[in-house]
């Protein structure tokens, strides 16, 4: 008797299915601990994303951080360190349903990451899932005519180009939603550190306008809780709020202050 794995609603799926006014709420693991990401997904937020970009995370890590998390009501989002189509490839292949592809500043670099996942015609996608986890080694049926489906893209605007293009970005054929990120956003306006900054939240709400008129989803990396909520407000249907690193950093040194006997 062959034996049947169904792959669980992808990112966009779950996106899409909000009903006016929700959103998902996530947090970020950048330890590579998957006890750590074992915990975020195991403790009622929405989704969690795996930051391959800016933190030590690499294939084999990702690997054990999906599968420390399946089985728990959060989506894993993977973000790759950058859009290339061997890396996007491999991450696919691994079992990463949902990418986040960082520093999309143009179509042309929409278009790119939306070829890089999807198999011929559509895309350049290499063929390999009956030696994949994606496929969970040809266990999932028809995966290669279905795979379109069984993955999402998510694209991340994060420069003043970005958002100058942001309403053509969003309407590309393959992107499924967009991700702001205000920190990069503030430091190509000139404003480094400033994630705040009147001019910043401006930029990122014009982002926001520009998506939804596209038909796509967007959302944005918000640690602060006021702006969290006012981005919320403003459009936002998926919002990352904080990080196991910050978690733990903050936790760490209020018992320092509490317990340490330095004056």
């Amino acid at each position: 008797m062959s034996f049947r794995v169904d792959l669980p609603p992808t990112f966009a799926d779950r996106v899409r299915g909000l009903a006016d006014g929700d959103h998902l709420a996530g947090m970020w693991v950048s330890s590579g601990s998957p006890v750590a990401a074992e915990i975020a997904a195991s403790s009622g937020l929405d989704w969690v994303l795996i930051d391959g970009e800016h933190s030590p995370i690499g294939l084999e890590t990702t690997t054990r951080l999906l599968q420390a998390m399946n089985g728990y009501p959060a989506t894993p989002v993977v973000r790759v360190p950058v859009c290339d189509r061997v890396l996007i490839k491999q991450h696919l292949d691994l079992g990463a349903q949902n990418l986040l592809v960082p520093m999309v500043d143009t179509v042309a670099d929409a278009e790119e990451a939306a070829r890089a996942v999807r198999y011929p015609p559509a895309g350049v996608r290499g063929v390999g899932s009956a030696l994949a986890r994606a496929s969970r080694w040809n266990t999932v049926p028809d995966y290669l005519t279905r795979a379109a489906d069984l993955v999402s893209l998510t694209v991340q605007i994060e420069s003043a180009t970005a958002v100058e293009n942001a309403a053509e970005i969003a309407a590309v054929d393959g992107v499924d939603a967009v991700f702001v990120g205000p920190s990069d956003l503030a430091a190509s306006m000139g404003l480094l550190g400033e994630q705040t900054h009147p001019d910043v939240t401006a930029a990122v709400r014009a982002t926001f306008e520009a998506v939804r008129a596209a038909g796509k989803p967007v959302g944005v990396n918000a640690f602060d809780p006021v702006q969290a909520r006012a981005y919320l407000d403003a459009g936002a249907s998926f919002v990352l709020v904080g990080a196991d690193v910050s978690l733990l950093v903050a936790g760490a040194r209020r018992w320092a202050e509490e317990w340490s006997g330095r004056d």
